[in-house]
């Protein structure tokens, strides 16, 4: 049996988004979030951008005192990092953010930017946050994040989730295993991220060491259709039927 059993975070920026298109009240990301973790959902996750596109300051105060696990995907950026040292979410995940993109595009790049995501990551632990940090399938990437304090790397899984040939799928899986690998042999936590859904999310799910994938969009799509706990109750059997066949 697998000692650390694979947890789905589920994102629901995405709720947020439809309630701040007309700056209304509904739909609630808390009222969502009490439905993911009905369905089985391990934790939740939230982004508090910069510009706040969708979730708000208040969003993360209300979510954290009865999410059982939550993980707040930010910025290093001094003011996300002080919002983050006062409500102290269970984990935060550096990631980039650029104003003009319409999701998180590519993994930080820690290499270019050590010194301000060093800073982020000794103020974020010093409150007693985990820190995982949003990176490619880069060995070089997961070791500059291992030696400034980082927990855990969440690997982006965006070039994986757009291959659309065989050959181009298996190649971009194969930087995946490689990567979490590395990763696993450094010490750190893997999680993975960006673009999964229900018909590619298995092939992750089976990647050993795998400990939390984080997915949102797809999971907010079906429960446009189907409700939130029925939607997130699928994505869990999909990985969880998966990773039973982990070796």
């Amino acid at each position: 049996m697998n000692p650390h059993p694979l947890r789905l975070g589920v994102n629901i920026d995405h709720v947020a988004t439809v309630r701040q298109a007309r700056r209304a009240a509904e739909p609630d990301p808390v009222v969502a979030a009490v439905l993911a973790l009905l369905g089985g959902a391990d934790g939740i996750t939230v982004h508090l951008r910069e510009d706040r596109r969708h979730i708000q300051d208040r969003d993360v105060r209300a979510l954290r005192p009865f999410v059982p696990r939550l993980n707040l995907e930010m910025a290093a950026a001094e003011e996300i990092v002080d919002v983050a040292c006062e409500v102290k979410p269970h984990e935060a995940t550096l990631v980039p953010e650029k104003r003009q993109e319409l999701t998180t595009e590519g993994g930080l790049d820690v290499v270019a930017n050590e010194e301000v995501v060093a800073k982020a990551v000794g103020r974020l632990r010093a409150v007693g946050i985990e820190v995982s940090i949003f990176v490619d399938p880069d060995p070089v990437q997961i070791d500059v994040s291992q030696a400034i304090g980082a927990a855990a790397v969440e690997i982006q899984t965006a070039r994986y989730s757009e291959a659309r040939t065989p050959a181009d799928v298996e190649r971009e899986l194969e930087a995946l295993r490689a990567a979490a690998a590395h990763a696993r042999d450094r010490g750190l936590a893997v999680h993975a991220g960006h673009g999964l859904t229900y018909t590619n999310v298995q092939a992750v799910a089976r990647i050993p060491g795998m400990r939390e994938l984080n997915i949102g969009h797809s999971i907010v799509a079906r429960a446009v259709l189907v409700g939130m706990e029925r939607a997130v109750r699928e994505m869990k059997e999909a990985i969880i039927l998966a990773a039973d066949q982990r070796r």
